[in-house]
């Protein structure tokens, strides 16, 4: 039996149709994030849903179990997220439901994650309040941090640095081995003083607890040492004035010094001659002071038993060095009869 060519052509038609609108209606379903056997409602509120659509996934582990139904706001504060789950998903409490980045374009889906051990299952029409929940990240927040650093630098810098940066990973394959090779030797020294730095550690907990057991003498010494500053701050004037009068003293003492001077050089040096004197006559101040006890003695004696002799004290006459520097003759001159 010979198929005309028109009927040959239809069918390839149909089927070319039927392949087509099998396809856009599964790119159809795609789009719109459909799935037909999700029919358990929960609802979630969070502090922010910004992006989040109706129609949006909701997923578990990566995998779509569910659509967004509807995103409204509640008490002008907060944002009421209703969504549906697949019956073959099991919903058990602690389940944690988060707000996710879905693309670069700033789409978002619903996150589902479940506890860390088995729990008892959730009932339909269960609400996750802001302590089971968790806003995505702000991203403009997160940018608007670096903004103090990106003012301080300049774009010509950041122009050289990427132009280093650049430079070392295409072309200076030297400088990057050596680089790894210093860390690598840090790595390797920090390694071998493991010993040292676990001693320095142990030192330094030591030293900490021993300041620990001490807080209340550290205290006391910080407020006495404190109170110590305030006086000496209260008394600055009084200080000053002191310094003050601490240099006149010291001019005049210098001052002092420096006219004492030769006359004290003076009156050491003949102390010195007299020491040598008495020094050389050893002998004979032995003998004047051993014998002068007896003599006086003797004297006494014969001057007490009768008027064969008489004492008189005529004059006395000296050098006392003055201030000024020179030797004054001083004494007392004779005036009675007796003397002259």
């Amino acid at each position: 039996m010979k198929i005309s060519p028109l009927v040959g052509l239809t069918a390839k038609s149909l089927v070319f149709t039927i392949v087509t609108v099998l396809a856009t209606a599964a790119l159809g379903a795609t789009i719109l994030n459909s799935k037909g056997d999700a029919n358990r409602e929960f609802t979630a509120i969070f502090t922010d849903a910004t992006s989040l659509n109706k129609g949006d996934d909701v997923r578990m582990s990566g995998v779509r179990v569910g659509t967004v139904s509807g995103v409204e706001v509640r008490n002008d504060s907060e944002a009421e997220v209703t969504f549906t789950v697949s019956d073959d998903v099991p919903m058990e409490q602690g389940t944690s439901v988060e707000l996710r980045f879905r693309n670069l374009v700033g789409q978002r889906y619903v996150s589902l994650e479940p506890p860390a051990q088995a729990a008892p299952a959730l009932e339909e029409g269960h609400t996750f309040e802001l302590g089971e929940t968790r806003p995505a990240l702000d991203l403009t927040v997160l940018f608007n941090g670096f903004q103090p650093l990106l003012r301080m630098l300049d774009a010509k810098d950041i122009n050289a640095l990427s132009g280093q940066i650049i430079a070392v990973f295409q072309g200076e394959d030297a400088t990057v081995e050596g680089l790894l090779r210093s860390t690598a030797s840090l790595t390797s020294t920090l390694a071998d003083r493991d010993q040292v730095i676990g001693d320095l550690i142990g030192s330094l907990s030591t030293v900490l607890e021993t300041i620990d057991t001490r807080s209340d003498d550290l205290s006391t010494t910080l407020t006495t040492m404190q109170q110590l500053v305030s006086g000496l701050a209260e008394d600055r004037e009084v200080i000053g004035s002191t310094l003050d009068g601490l240099g006149d003293l010291t001019d005049s003492v210098s001052t002092l010094l420096a006219d004492t001077r030769k006359p004290l050089k003076g009156n050491i040096d003949a102390l010195g001659q007299l020491s040598g004197n008495l020094a050389d006559s050893e002998d004979v101040l032995d003998t004047f002071f051993t014998t002068l006890p007896v003599k006086f003695d003797r004297i006494g004696r014969t001057a007490s038993y009768g008027s064969w002799i008489n004492f008189y004290l005529c004059s006395i006459e000296g050098r006392i060095p003055m201030p000024e520097g020179y030797m004054g003759d001083l004494g007392v001159k004779p005036v009675a009869g007796r003397c002259r």
